[in-house]
Order: structure tokens, then sequence, then C-alpha cells
């Protein structure tokens, strides 16, 4: 059993009156994080709850104060997953505090983008959110050793919970192969009554092959036969579903600086290998630049959101080439990160270096990662 970093402060924010929420991809572990919460109220009178369930989703959705109050009578704490699939969630959960001062309710969801939506208005100020990721690396609580042996194993497979488990190399192709049909493209189809999977999987095969660089939404668009607007859209989504996110050009109106087109990683890397259908090992591989990149800047964002230092992130690069892989931002403080998985040395460009004077500059290789992307123990 992996602890997940998150569980105290989850616990912590069980409070009466309030809605705390847990986001995150399918397979990423809300479930097995739900019942193990559980487990830690132990004391308390805990309903378990599967938004999938109809009957579950028939009463929660009734929109009926007398209906609500029957189900949770007697209960201090109502547990719900899934909890995306219930239509008006957040009008009844607002209901089910109103009329239940001394309840708290947590409610997990697979899908930011209609979750969040009808969460938001109706529980402002009575709600909390949290994000629950794939495995980051500091949850694994790797030795130094361990850490140089699996980690080329991680930038291959990636850290979803189930990948990570299983006994041997060919277990773990098929979860991954499991979870981009049967789960990843369920809930991207889902919102919005898409229909196309053909498209979503080119244009996640365009966007893998891009790591590291800016996508052109007009180049995308020609290779699909699409619009513009229909690429962003879908690639809208993908980041609402947890399968993408994006980082922005940096620039304090420097000239040269490229703002306008935007990067694009994989929360997972196992997800982006499988996409392309490549998981050869490192020494086949002639993309351990973008491996290396995607494990490195996914795993610092899990790390900043977990331990909620409202960092801002951004990429920086000039039209003459000059560039850098990661700008964070945390309480005005700039510190810039360029990622070579064998080099240890990188000069910082001149026009960064002169335009930004204050900021630090890292470059993160195999050797010095860990505490880059660690989690306090």
């Amino acid at each position: 059993m992996i602890t997940r970093f998150i569980t105290e402060s989850i616990l912590e924010s069980l409070v009466p009156g309030r809605v705390t929420v847990l986001f995150g991809a399918r397979r990423t572990g809300k479930t097995t994080l739900i019942n193990a919460i559980a487990d830690r109220l132990s004391e308390k009178s805990v309903l378990k709850l599967n938004g999938e369930d109809l009957t579950v989703a028939e009463i929660l959705a009734s929109g009926r104060q007398e209906v609500l109050e029957n189900l949770t009578k007697g209960y201090d704490c109502i547990l719900i997953d899934e909890a995306q699939s219930i239509n008006g969630i957040g009008k009844n959960l607002k209901l089910l505090i109103d009329t239940s001062p001394n309840l708290s309710i947590l409610a997990t969801g697979s899908a930011s983008f209609d979750l969040r939506n009808q969460l938001g208005e109706p529980l402002t100020g009575r709600s909390v959110y949290f994000m629950l990721y794939p495995f980051s690396y500091g949850e694994l609580a790797l030795d130094y050793l361990e850490s140089q042996r699996k980690t080329p194993d991680l930038l291959i497979y990636g850290t979803y919970p189930q990948v990570f488990l299983s006994k041997n190399n060919k277990e773990k192709r098929l979860v991954l192969e499991n979870i981009k049909n049967g789960y990843l493209l369920k809930d991207v189809l889902m919102l919005d009554n898409l229909k196309d999977s053909l498209f979503v999987l080119q244009l996640l095969r365009l966007i893998a092959f891009q790591i590291g660089n800016e996508v052109s939404f007009n180049e995308l668009a020609g290779q699909l036969g699409s619009t513009v607007k229909t690429v962003q859209r879908y690639l809208d989504i993908l980041e609402k579903t947890f399968v993408i996110f994006r980082l922005n050009g940096y620039s304090r109106n420097l000239r040269k600086e490229i703002t306008k087109s935007p990067r694009y990683y994989f929360w997972d890397n196992g997800i982006r290998n499988v996409i392309i259908n490549n998981m050869n090992p490192l020494d086949q591989r002639d993309d351990i630049g973008k491996l290396w990149e995607n494990f490195c800047v996914a795993e610092r964002v899990k790390k900043q959101v977990y331990l909620q230092t409202f960092s801002d992130f951004y990429f920086w690069r000039t039209y003459d080439q000059q560039e850098i892989d990661l700008i964070e931002i945390t309480d005005g403080k700039m510190s810039a990160f360029e990622f070579k998985w064998n080099s240890k040395n990188a000069r910082i460009p001149a026009a960064f270096q002169n335009h930004y004077p204050d900021a630090s500059y890292t470059v993160i290789n195999r050797e010095n990662f860990g505490d880059f992307i660690d989690l306090p123990k």
C-alpha cells in the first residue's frame, strides 16, 4: 500500500458543513484513497456511495430534501465516488449541507469539466478541491539506488498505480492499453457528446511527438483535416480530463520572446508512450530528451500542487532559438530549469540572464533530480 501524499490534508478538510472534492483521471487511485479515508474515519458513522450506481444517482439527483435527509440520517460523513455521474450534483450537495449542517462530504470526480461546473456556484465558500495524479515520484519513497534503477522504467511505463504495481512489462503494457481504450477515451468522449475516438487518438499522437516544442493550432488543424476551433476544443477537453496540460510562454514584454503558442505535456509518460505505440527501452529510443522533459515537468507540477505552493509554470523561448524548459514563479521568485538526461552542464541563455538577472538557473539531470521532484517525508 503506497500512501498518497494528500491523505492527511483531505482528512483535515472533512469538517461539518463542507464539501471536499477530489479530482483526477480514472485509474489514478481515487477509489482506493476514498476507502483508505473511510478506514481512518472508523470513529465516525460513514456512508459510502458510488455515483455510477443507478439507484444512488437517482436519489442524489432527486432535489427532494426529505429523500436526501432519509439517505443521510444518522451519518457524520458521506463519501461519494464518481460524483460526476450524478445529474445536478452541485445543487443537491448544497441542499444536503443546508439541511444537515453537521454533515461532512467527500466527493470524487474523474472529469473536472463537468463536476467543477456543477459544484462551483452552489457551493461557493463551502467547498475545497484536491487533485490526485498517478503516483508521484515522492510517493514511491525510493532511495538513491532504487531511484537510479527504476527511473528508466518510469520514463517508459509511467506511474499509474496499477501499472507501477504490475509484475512485468507485458502486464504493464496491457494495463496501459486498457486505460487508454477503456477509461481515457471514455471520459474524453462522454464530455460534450463527442464521438470521434480516432480524431482524439490522432490529435494525441501529434501532441506526443511535439513534447518540448510549441504547438501550432493551424498546423494541427491542417494535419487532421479539421479547423482550429475544433482542435482547440478537443485540446481543452483533454486538459479537463487530466490527460495533458499546457505551459504558456513567459514574457515581460521582451520583443523577442515567444508567448502565443503553448507547449503540451502528458500527466503520465506511460500514456504518452502507449499513444505512440512505442514501449521500447531507453537504449533503443531517439526521444529520451522528450521523455525526460515530460517526466520532470509533470512531476514538478504535481509536487507543487500537492505542497500547495501556488506556483505558476511557463516555458521561455526567443525567436532566435534561445530557450529554457521550465520557468517556475513562486511568491514572486523566479526559478529556471533545464532538463538534460545525461549532461550536467548547460549555459544559461544570455538574453534570459540579461533580462532576468535575479532568476536562479539549474540543470536537472538523472543524478540530481530527486530533490527537484521529491515530496517531504
